[in-house]
Formats: structure tokens, sequence, C-alpha cells
């Protein structure tokens, strides 16, 4: 059981090995390319939510990283199917929840990068000091 935790943290420390992993992996079962991209920003989404969660964390000292993009979700999903909801006349879930789980990466990704940066050179600066 220790291994899949080890696993686990690995894959969140680094989510580009993930999405690398089930996008080469789709790809040689036999999808095409745009589904196991689909495939790979899919289940990368999980990953990078608790990496993010945890740089947030760590560089301003916090515990509400996790709850912060939740929130933040949460209001994305409100947004997009209220309308959708005034656009078509009524909210399809599954699209619904499809847009804001890919919104999710992209912007993770994004916070990800500059997290990762921030914290980088928070680190340097602690050491220098």
């Amino acid at each position: 059981m220790e291994w899949l935790r080890n696993s686990l943290i690995v894959l969140s420390v680094l989510p580009v090995l993930p999405f690398l992993l089930v996008y080469y992996i789709s790809v040689a079962m036999g999808r095409g390319k745009k589904p196991a991209l689909q495939l790979a920003m899919d289940v990368t989404t999980v990953f990078l939510l608790f990496s993010v969660s945890a740089l947030f964390n760590n560089i301003f000292h916090s515990g509400f990283g996790f709850y912060l993009i939740l929130l933040l979700v949460l209001i994305a999903a409100g947004l997009i199917g209220g309308a959708q909801n005034r656009l078509k006349g009524k909210v399809d879930g599954k699209r619904l929840l499809r847009v804001v789980w890919r919104l999710g990466f992209l912007v993770m990704g994004a916070g990800y990068v500059l997290f990762m940066v921030i914290g980088m050179i928070k680190y340097i600066l602690q050491v220098m000091s």
C-alpha cells in the first residue's frame, strides 16, 4: 500500500507525468490523438487539483488552497450553467461538467507553473539570506 501512496505523491508533484502516460497509452491502444488528449486532460486535472492546492498552501502558509480551488470551480460552474440556461433554455449537466473540468485543467495548469516559479524564487531567496 505504501507504493500506491508514493506513486500518487510523485504523480501529484509532477502532473505532467500522468498526462504523458495517459496520452501515450491511449494513443497506443488505438484511440485517436484528440480523444487521447481529452482523456489525458481529464485525468491530469485530478493531480493538478492536489498539486496546485499544495503549492498554494506552501507559498501562502495557508490550509485554504483546496477549498479556494473548489470554490472557484463551483463559481465557474454557476456562471457557465447560467449562461447555458440563458442561451439554450436548459442546462446540459454532462456538457457543463466537461467544460468546467477542462477549463479547470487550463487554469490549474497555468496556476501550477506560476506557483512553481514563485515557490522556487521564494526558496532561493530564503537560502540566500
